[in-house]
């Protein structure tokens, strides 16, 4: 299981309407170009959203499904990604003084990803976790800085510039 933390400078609030928000999910996980569909219910268990997801000119159409939700502390998703199976994906935010310390733990959770799943996969979800609560603390530090909850709803990450932080 793949298991990161990242101490984010917002309040667990301000990191919630991150997660909350479906249509801000290209901003902070990897790989994920678009938001095709958002269940206005989101993030209520059983609430999904489909996206679009590319590696380099290959994009990929897939879905998650919220499994749990504890609104402020804890959210666990399904993604589903054919032909690959699924993976659970759990996201836990601890209050930190004026800060937030989020955990995320994954794993292949249904087929042939969670059969073959070893050291090699494990490394791939560690660096893409990373580089996924890299994001997240970005966008909801921009957010608390700018005070704007949510400036994107086209369901598109936003474009990169050269001042634009990288981990």
């Amino acid at each position: 299981m793949a298991r990161r933390h990242q101490l984010v400078h917002a309040s667990p609030s301000q990191v919630w309407a991150v997660l909350a928000d479906a249509h801000r999910y290209a901003e902070w996980v990897v790989g994920t170009r678009r938001i095709e569909r958002a269940d206005d219910a989101w993030p209520q268990v059983g609430a999904s959203l489909a996206y679009a997801i590319g590696l380099g000119p290959f994009t990929f159409r897939d879905e998650c499904i919220v499994r749990l939700c504890e609104p402020g502390s804890r959210l666990e998703l399904e993604a589903f990604a054919p032909p690959l199976g699924s993976a659970r994906i759990g996201i836990e935010l601890l209050p930190w003084d004026t800060d937030t310390l989020v955990l995320v733990d994954e794993h292949p959770l249904r087929g042939p990803a969670a059969r073959l799943h070893g050291p090699p996969g494990e490394l791939l979800l560690h660096l893409r976790n990373r580089k996924m609560l890299h994001n997240l603390a970005r966008v909801a530090e921009d957010s608390a800085r700018t005070g704007n909850a949510n400036p994107h709803h086209d369901g598109r990450a936003p474009a990169r510039t050269a001042s634009t932080r990288r981990s």
